[in-house]
Parts: structure tokens; C-alpha cells; sequence
């Protein structure tokens, strides 16, 4: 693909991108799944996916699952004992907190208005969403289960939420419509464009520079 034809490429998918819908990993483990899940939201058009672990490590991705994916979707580690500050602070520049947690009161997946600015949690994969954010949380969610097993694969539950909420997104034209402003994709692309540049030159691999960490201020 010629530079020119890729540009045009880079800006048809920023077109589709869409900042009121985010997620964020709670304390994952995996970095296989880390990586299927950055293809899954580069697949929707989600900009923004935020992450942390008990170990405030960089996760790397793995291209051969992300099929270059990775370039397309900003990632930021949050610190592990700042994230409900983080969390919180999402809350009041108006997102809704939903995560996946099975409990009394959790609704379908598909019940939840996704058009709304989101941020969609899902837990690591083996404890799920931690006790403390489900305590924040607006709304928790579920996927109806009807066999023996009473959970999905983390990053195959993420693609199926994320589905449901391009589904809303499509049908109010959110797709049709550049939900970025032409500053802010011409910025995104020059980054995108040097990021490129860089994977090329290194085969595909995206130096950790690109991962960002998030500190909260101190209050």
C-alpha cells in the first residue's frame, strides 16, 4: 500500500473513531488477551484503552495477534493504587462506569445505552472486576450463560460488549458523522503516521515510549 493510499486509509478510520466509548482492564494478566482485545477495539473504532496491574507493569502486545492493531489504539496504564481516583474522575467528566460483574441487580449486556459516553470495565481472568470498583461502578453487567460455565474468555466477553455497543453507535449515526474534530484526527494522524513509520523500520514492533503511564494529580 503506496503512503498516499495508506493516509486515506488513516483518515476514513478516524473518522469512525469514537471518544465517548472507552474501556478499561482491570488488573489483567495476559498479555495474549491484552493483544485480542486491542484488535477488537481497533475493529470498533475505539481510541482510548486504559489498563493496570498489581505490578504497574507495560504490558507488550503481540503483532502476530494484533495484525498491527496496536498502532491504531491509544493504550494507557493507570497506576494500580490510582485507579479508582481515575475511575472517578471519568465519572465526573460525565462517563458511565460499567462493569462486567454476576451479582443481584446486574443487567444484560445488551440493556445498557452505550450512546451515552462509556467506560466498559472487564476484570482479569481469574478474579474478575475488583471489589472496589464494583462498588463505583454505575451499572454492573453480565452475559446470559446457559451451560455448565458461567464465564466467557476475558477478551471474547470484551468483543461481545464492544459489538453491542457499535450496534447502538451505528444505528443513532455515529459512524456517519466524525465524532473527532478535524484538529484533533490531523493531530492523531501525524502521531500515527510516525508510529508507522517507526513499526516499519523495526518490523512491526512498537517501542514502549508508545504505551502511556496516567498519574492522578494530588488532590
Amino acid at each position: 500500500m503506496n503512503s498516499e493510499t495508506r493516509q486515506a486509509k488513516m483518515d476514513k478510520v478516524l473518522e469512525n473513531k469514537q471518544p465517548t466509548l472507552e474501556l478499561f482492564l482491570d488488573n489483567i494478566h495476559d498479555s495474549h488477551n491484552l493483544s485480542a482485545i486491542v484488535r477488537s477495539c481497533d475493529a470498533v473504532g475505539i481510541l482510548n484503552l486504559y489498563y493496570t496491574n498489581q505490578k504497574n507493569e507495560n504490558f507488550k502486545t503481540h503483532k502476530t495477534i494484533t495484525q498491527g492493531a496496536h498502532r491504531w489504539v491509544n493504550r494507557f496504564r493507570v497506576k494500580h493504587n490510582e485507579k479508582i481516583q481515575f475511575l472517578k474522575q471519568k465519572q465526573a467528566d460525565g462517563f458511565q462506569i460499567v462493569a462486567t460483574h454476576v451479582e443481584e441487580g446486574s443487567l444484560s449486556y445488551t440493556q445498557i445505552d452505550y450512546t451515552k459516553p462509556t467506560l466498559i470495565i472487564t476484570g482479569n481472568e481469574k478474579e474478575g472486576v475488583s471489589k472496589e470498583i464494583i462498588a463505583i461502578a454505575n451499572q454492573s453487567i453480565k452475559i446470559p450463560m446457559k451451560g455448565m460455565v458461567q464465564s466467557l474468555n476475558v477478551s471474547v466477553a470484551t468483543a461481545l460488549i464492544l459489538y453491542e455497543a457499535q450496534r447502538q453507535l451505528e444505528e443513532k449515526g455515529r459512524y456517519q458523522t466524525p465524532q473527532l474534530t478535524l484538529k484533533e484526527r490531523e493531530l492523531i494522524k501525524e502521531e500515527w503516521i510516525y508510529r508507522d513509520t517507526i513499526a516499519r523500520k523495526s518490523k512491526g514492533k512498537i517501542p514502549l515510549k508508545f504505551i502511556e503511564e496516567i498519574k492522578m494529580p494530588l488532590a
